[in-house]
Formats: structure tokens, sequence, C-alpha cells
């Protein structure tokens, strides 16, 4: 796995670094507590119209009060950046494509990248689409971020970091703020969020390289059977919904023709429209997989893969990126009103991906339509998660297919479209570096999206001499990136929307504008009603490859055939109002049966989605639910799929006492994944094994940086093949002349699992915890990683800390088993549950703290919290927050002149 980019840039000022802050030590925090923020008295703010109440209490959370939306938004921006300058600051170098400019050489990659992509060229045609009263508030928040910098002398009154980065790029001025750079902050959300990408390579270089019976099973269908979808048949018959095959709003065509899942039974009256996949001209279903399978291919598809991880994980990418959400009608609550819980499992930093905020209008009106308390992100204005005083929303990652690969034939700057050359679009970028010169490329787009594999040096001889099935071409192919986000929208308005939003329908309406990315949206309103809806952006296409979903592999881009042919009509995204069971549950699995319309083939297993169900049943049995029940269930961490491979592992005989030693914890353990307590050691144990079988099993038929990481998928996988003992995957490659069985390879692992934990922990069994394995480890942005001393990242960042919980259960404390390592990798970026028969009496935790200035009290606050399951009053009421107050301040607008 590729290391960040933050941990690559930081290496240049380490040398720096280690003086800076040794001088800091010295002095003691006086250089911090330079940026930390003035928080009661007065200050004055060019622009407002009226004074603005700023309430503080002991979390660092903000209320604004004001009597415009204008006053309201231009607050939220100046306290946003009194909090969280410098991470607004870098966020918006990275999006518009120039870290270099703050970092120098370290973010050449990156910038290649995203300029090539041209996220805020993107953002600039989004800016122009959004309603005049949209723009005016992203403008507000624009004057209020600015008036924060003109306020500030130097850019080391704005984080310590600028004191590190006016050494090793002297002369660094801080940009006045722009609306665009709120607007390309939703391009890193949907970056990170994306789909499928991942997987769409990985099956186009694994072509050839693993047997295709081999590599079909490596991603099995969703287990429908075992793993309800979000929606049941009842909630959601798109056939008895009215289809518009006409251009839809979007200037798309809906109702095209579509290619079913694997496994989808066709009525026989339906095959000519949704029977199989349109035969394409060009490549066959052989002479696909041929080119696909060729060694050329392979590299341009490694190139253009290893130049899109240059893309640092903004909100977090990877390993176990997902969500859950569920919301109860009041048929099951202790109150008689629904309850509403979201933990989106997004990447673990210092700070925290999420803001914490109130925006309160004096007077609700049509003028100013907002009381909204909830978790937005720096940068950005509005409220992404929470609740007004009507209703209540949370947000899990939909995960459709929003991303396509096509393999361009490219001659110069002109592309294969059927049996002629076209031009390419180019344009030129030039890229400052701090403290170096500055440097050009060259940007190219085809018709599907910008070329990609032209971002790495060199790619010229990739795809030599690939067979293409008679098609005379030049042998030699980029890669360019068909993406939903580079499609101009109005996911912004959507924001405001909700925040206003007063019912079902409401809702319904800002759901419309979310288009990237798409989202599962759940609903609860005070009046009783829950609900949920699908938005977003979703292509349709009209091919696939012969017996495949649409987008499986990357696709011929010279053949029109696999072209997107527009997008899935809103009205035909599923949605559902007031289900007969009253529980609407949505953590990334199948939102319907089938595949109409065709989201993705490829959802979240519904490992978690089924373990909540479970729990909330069981729990209504026991009596109504509350508030508390729910914080309890976020924090579940039972392992269904130990549920099938223990009895296997107990079982065996391990020849010795000494691994019959750590086989016992296993007799009594309750599948759970405490850091520590008498449960912690056989949890160990079992992850231990896992991570061996993983490497065992998959790993010895796949490149490296395409091994099995433990997530749903891997769990899946393993489910179905322990159940087929004979199946060549057991079979250990890299030992020739034996085929091992599966009852072989499980013994090897756990025998290996007893030396690994002898090594790494005790020869003890009893000294074993979870928590010595599974830390999360809370780094800077940027100063972090083992080439910057313990020192720096201890003032930056947090130590490891053990952590509960693990991949594929409700408490998502995500590993990568194919880092080697147990370490976090993702988790719940906050955990948030809403009361909607008393706002007051909802609770929320955020990851970090409020403040991103080191040695602020409000820094890393919440984390033990966090790490240990609590929560905090989630207050919205003006009573309740005045209650709560620790410190208040009043905006005021300055003078004229």
């Amino acid at each position: 796995m590729s290391r960040p980019v933050w941990q690559r840039v930081a290496v240049p000022v380490v040398a720096i670094l280690v003086v800076v802050v040794v001088a800091t030590a010295v002095l003691g925090v006086g250089l911090t507590r330079r940026a930390f923020p003035q928080t009661t008295g007065e200050l004055e703010v060019p622009g407002l119209a009226g004074s603005v109440e700023v309430v503080r209490d002991e979390l660092g959370v903000t209320h604004l009060y004001a009597d415009t939306a204008a006053d309201l938004f231009a607050a939220q921006g100046f306290t946003a950046a009194q909090d969280r300058f410098f991470q607004m600051d870098l966020r918006r170098h990275v999006v518009s494509g120039r870290l270099s400019e703050l970092v120098g050489e370290g973010g050449l990659e990156t910038d290649k990248v995203i300029r090539t992509l041209g996220w805020r060229r993107v953002a600039e045609q989004e800016l122009a689409l959004l309603d005049p009263t949209v723009r005016g508030y992203l403008q507000a928040y624009t004057n209020g971020v600015n008036a924060y910098i003109d306020q500030q002398a130097s850019p080391s009154r704005m984080g310590l970091e600028y004191v590190v980065l006016a050494r090793s790029a002297p002369g660094y001025e801080v940009r006045r703020w722009d609306p665009v750079d709120s607007l390309a902050w939703l391009k890193a959300m949907a970056w990170d969020l994306r789909g499928n990408y991942a997987d769409e390579l990985a099956r186009g270089r694994l072509v050839g390289q693993v047997p295709l019976p081999q590599l079909g099973e490596l991603y099995p269908d969703y287990p429908v059977s075992e793993h309800p979808p979000i929606l049941s048949p009842g909630e959601w018959s798109p056939e008895e919904r009215p289809r518009v095959p006409d251009a839809d709003a979007r200037g798309g065509t809906s109702g095209a023709v579509r290619a079913p899942a694997p496994g989808d039974a066709l009525d026989p009256a339906e095959q000519g429209r949704l029977g199989e996949p349109v035969a394409p001209p060009g490549p066959t279903e052989g002479t696909t997989r041929q080119w696909l399978a060729d060694g050329g291919v392979d590299e341009a598809l490694a190139a253009a893969g290893s130049a899109l991880d240059a893309v640092p994980a903004l909100m977090g990418t990877g390993e176990g990126i997902g969500s859950n959400s569920w919301v109860v009608s009041g048929e099951h609550t202790a109150s008689g009103a629904p309850l509403l819980a979201n933990d989106p499992h997004l990447a673990v930093g210092q700070p925290g991906i999420w803001l914490q905020a109130g925006l309160h209008c004096r007077v609700v009106s049509e003028a100013c339509p907002f009381d909204v308390t909830g978790f937005t992100f720096a940068g950005l204005p509005g409220v992404v998660i929470g609740h007004n005083q009507d209703i209540a929303w949370g947000i899990t990652n939909l995960d459709p297919d929003v991303t396509d690969f096509y393999l361009e034939d490219v001659e110069g700057d002109r592309v294969l479209r059927g049996d002629s050359y076209v031009p390419l679009t180019v344009r030129t970028e030039t890229i400052k570096v701090a403290g170096g010169e500055d440097v050009e490329i060259t940007v190219r787009e085809s018709s599907h999206g910008p070329v990609v594999s032209d971002v790495l040096d060199p790619v010229a001889d990739l795809g030599t001499d690939a067979p293409l099935g008679g098609v005379e071409t030049s042998d030699d192919y980029e890669v360019a990136l068909a993406w939903t986000a580079l499609e101009p929208g109005r996911t912004a308005e959507a924001i405001f929307a909700m925040n206003r939003a007063s019912g079902w329908e409401d809702f319904r309406d800002a759901a419309r504008l979310f288009e990237v990315p798409a989202q599962n949206l759940l609903y609860a309103d005070t009046e009783g009603n829950i609900g949920y809806q699908a938005p977003g952006l979703v292509p349709v296409r009209r091919s696939a490859t012969h017996g495949t979903p649409p987008g499986f592999y990357p696709a011929p881009g010279w053949d029109e055939a696999y072209a997107w042919s527009g997008w899935v009509d809103f009205e035909e995204m599923p949605y559902a109002l007031n289900p007969e069971d009253g529980v609407i549950v949505a953590a990334n699995q199948a939102v319907v049966r089938g595949s109409t319309p065709f989201l993705t083939s490829e959802w979240d297993k519904g490992y978690r989605s089924t373990r909540i169900l479970e729990l909330l049943s069981a729990r209504t049995e026991e009596g109504p639910l509350t508030v508390e029940d729910m914080t309890q269930v976020q924090l579940d961490d039972r392992n269904a799929f130990a549920e099938v491979l223990v009895p296997l592992l107990v079982d065996l005989d391990l020849g010795h006492d000494f691994y019959a030693e750590a086989q016992d914890l296993l007799r009594d353990w309750d599948l759970t994944a405490p850091a520590e307590g008498e449960q912690s050691a056989a949890a160990a144990y079992f992850y231990a094994v896992y991570a061996n079988l993983l490497e065992t099993v998959f790993d010895d038929e796949l490149p490296p940086d395409l091994a099995a990481t433990g997530n749903s998928r891997s769990m899946l996988l393993l489910d179905e093949l322990l159940a087929r003992p004979d199946s060549r995957w057991w079979d250990d490659r890299r030992t020739p002349g034996v085929v091992e069985s599966r009852d072989e390879v499980v013994r090897t692992a756990m025998l290996q699992a007893r030396l690994d934990l002898t090594r790494d922990i005790s020869k003890d069994v009893e000294d074993w915890t979870w928590g010595q394995l599974h830390q999360v480890r809370l780094e800077h942005e940027v100063l972090s990683g083992e080439d910057v001393p313990a020192l720096v990242r201890g003032i930056f960042g947090q130590p490891p800390r053990p952590a509960s919980g693990t991949s594929a259960v409700v408490n998502a404390m995500n590993w990568d088993a194919s880092t080697g390592s147990f370490e976090v990798t993702s988790a719940p970026s906050m955990r948030m549950v809403v009361d909607l028969a008393d706002l007051d009496a909802s609770r929320w935790v955020n990851q970090t703290g409020n403040s991103a200035h080191p040695f602020h009290p409000n820094h890393t606050d919440q984390t033990r919290t966090w790490i240990e399951g609590g929560t905090y009053p989630m207050v919205s009421g003006r009573e309740a927050v005045l209650e709560r107050a620790h410190q208040t301040m009043t905006l005021t607008p300055a003078p004229p002149g």
C-alpha cells in the first residue's frame, strides 16, 4: 500500500521541524497560542449587517445567532477559520492542484493528477449553475473567512504549521478565500466515495494473471437471502412505477437498456429491452478479454492506478470506507417519536474531518430559514449531517458505480473513435512549486474524460503489441477516466435545501439536487415520519462484457457502445416513506433486490446492516427503544463471519499443547472484539488467524498491491470457500508439486498465528489483548509518518490508542490485512443519535476536537470519549445551548471605511 501524500510531503521539512518544535518546547506554548481564537468580548467583522452572537460550549462547539442568512454564514466562515484555517487552506490547495505551493516538490504528483482531473475547473462551472440565493450564501461565507484572514498580521497567527512553512516555502502568502474554494471541496468528498473504481482497475489487471473462473469468484454476488437489502420488495417495486424514456431533467436518457447483474432472472417478454447486454460492434467477448489480458494493458492500468493513488485521502479512501445509519419509527421507541442514528466511516486523522456547529436565525422566516445543528466541513457553509427543528437526516455511502476506465487508442493528440481518429481536447497547466521552478503539464481529454495515464512518466510504451481481434490500431493505449463528479452539478444547493426542509416533500426536493457523491439519505421528522431516498448522478450504460454487469471491466474507448448514454432518472431511484415494519437500515448494503435501476454490482456484503437489524429486533422485544439503546448498537463489535469460521478452528487437531492453548481461547469466545478484557485474547488470536488465512488463500495468486484486505467481500469469499474444501483457491501456488486442502491451509494459519502473537506480544496467551495489535493513530495531515520525529508527531497528532471493534462489524474500526498491520485505517468519524421527541436529548461525539490548534483545550478533548464509546449532549434549543455555554462573543459590523 502506498504511503499517503501527507507522509511523503513531510520529509523535506523534517530537519527544520526539529528546530522549530524543540524551540517551541523550550519557550512553552506561546508560539501556538498566537493562533488561538478570540472567544469572548466583541470583535468587528466587515460586511455584517447586524450583530452575531457566538456561543461556544466546553467542547468548542459554536452556536451562531443572527438576524439574516448572510450574517449567519459570514459568522460560520469566520469562526470556522478561527478554529481550522490551516486545514481549510491545505484542503483548498489540494483540491485545486496547488499543494506544491505549500510543500514544494513533495506535492507535485498530487497536483499533476488533480490538475488533470480538473476539480477546480468543474467547481468554477458549478458556481454559475447555482441558485442566486445559494451563491449569496457562499459569498457570505467567503466574506467571513476573508475577514478572519485580513485580521491576522501573519500566517503564523493562523496556525503553527505556517511557522514551519515559512522556512520551507519562503515568502508564502495566504490567498483570500473565494466561493469556488468551498465548492471544490465537494470534489474531494466525491473522490473518496466514488464506488468501484479500485475494483474495476484490479479486474482489468488480473485478467490473464488469474484464471477467469477464479477471477469471477473473487467478486461474489450480494447474498440477498442472508443479508436483507435496505428496502424490501414490497417497499420498492420499480415495475409499478412509470418509466421515463425521454431525456430527463439532468439532460440524460432514463429507462435505457441496461445489462442484468449475474443471477438476474429475466422475463422472456423483457428480453428485447432488458435482456442480454447489447452486442457491441468491434471486439467480441473473447477478444475483449484477450486485449485486457495483454501485458501492455496491465501496465497501462497499473500506471493509471498509481497516478490516481497520488491523490490524498481527504475524507478517507481504502479499507472499510462506508457508514452506518438507521431510523426507527415511534411505534418502537419509548418516546413515541422516531430515533435516527448515523456514524460515517472515514479516514482517521488529527484534526478530524467534521466540525460541529449550530446555525440559528433569531427569527426563522423565508428570508432567514435556518435553525440547524450538526456536522459540517471546515471550508463549506451549512450543515451536512444533522437536524433542524422539523427534520433530521443521516448519510451513508450509496456507493454506485460512477466511474469507468476506458482504454484509448491514441496517436499524438488524436484518439480512435470507430474507424477513424478524432482530436483530443488539449490544455496546458502551470504548477507553481515552492522553492523550485514552475512545472508545466499537458492535459488531454477524450470524450470519456481526462487521460489519467498521462500523469505519470513514462507511459509511452504502454500496451505495445496488444492483440485487438483484427482491429488495426497503433498498439499504444492510454487510460481515460469517466467520473460523474466531472459533470457540473448542484450538490452544494442540496445542502442548504436540506438544512431548511420542513417535511418529506421538501427533503425529496433537496435530494434531487444531491448529485455527487450519491448517498443513502435517511430521514425522520417531528411529525413521526421516517423515510429513505437514494439520490445521485448514476450513469446509464448500454453495453457490458458478456456475462458481467456494466462497468465490470475497463472498456474499449473506441467503441461507442460502451459510452454512457445518460443518467438514471431521479423518479426511478429507490425511496420509501413509513415502511410497514417501521425500521430502515442503510449500511452500504444493496438497496433493493435485483438490478432495476442498475446502480452497482459491488455493494458492501451486508454483515453490518444485518447485525444492526438483529440488534434492533432483539432490543425491541425487550422494550421500547431509547437513545441509549441506539448508542449501544453503534458500539457492537460481534463478528457474524466468525460464526462460520470458529467451529472449524476449534475442531482441527493442532498436534501440540503449545498451539492448542491458543485454540482453546476460541471455545468460549463470544465473537466480539474488545480492546481489553477476558474476551480480548481470543479476538487477537482469531484476527491473527484470519490475516494469515487471507494471505495463504488469496495472496499467493494476486499481485502484492492487490492483496486481500479482510473487508466484507473477503469474509463472504471465505464463507463460500469453507463450504468447498476442494476449491482451487485452497492450493498454495508457492509450493510446487503439493496441492493443499482446506483443512491443511486453515491449520497452517492457526499455527502461524500462534507464532506471530508469541513473537509480537507474549508466549503466555493470557497476556494477549486485541488492543495491543489493533490501535488507532490520529496523526496530523502533513506532520506525520515515521520520517517525522516523535516529538513533532506528539505535538501535532496523538499517540496510538488501543481500539475495540474491527472490520465489517457495526463498530467499524477497520484495518487492512494487505498492509501486514492491524492498525486502524478508517473508523466512525463521528457518532450521532437524534431524538425527534426531544431534540435536546440527542447525542453526539466527534473523533478529535473542534480546534485544529495544538495545545488548545479543544484540540483532542473528544477522542477518549470517542474511543470508549461515549457521547455528549447534542443540544440545539437556545435555552439548552445557553445552559451549556462556556464562552460567548459578539461579532459586530465594522464601521464604513
